[in-house]
């Protein structure tokens, strides 16, 4: 199933969840532009807590045209910005 966004491959995906990073914390963009697969996002940033998760997860759902199960999904899934896009990638996959 395909949302309204078309996602063009990994680098889409990527994008998708950097504009949902910036919307759901309130981060500056500029500060999100510069996240690295190795950048620490939950316990890490203040902004990232459980509601912050639910808001992202609703959003992916919404940007990415998936319906993600409670068994999708993982703690370590939001520990890294690497981990998050590799979660997204594996959720347009299907």
């Amino acid at each position: 199933m395909r949302g309204a966004e078309q996602i063009d491959g990994g680098a889409g995906v990527e994008a998708v969840l950097r504009g949902l990073l910036v919307e759901v914390l309130g981060l500056a963009p500029q500060r999100v532009a510069r996240f690295t697969i190795a950048t620490e996002l939950f316990g890490a940033l203040p902004e990232f807590d459980s509601m912050a998760v639910a808001s992202l997860l609703n959003g992916i759902e919404e940007r990415l045209g998936v319906l993600i199960e409670d068994h999708d999904v993982e703690a370590e899934d939001f520990a890294t910005f690497g981990r998050l896009v590799a979660f997204g990638e594996r959720l347009a996959l299907r």
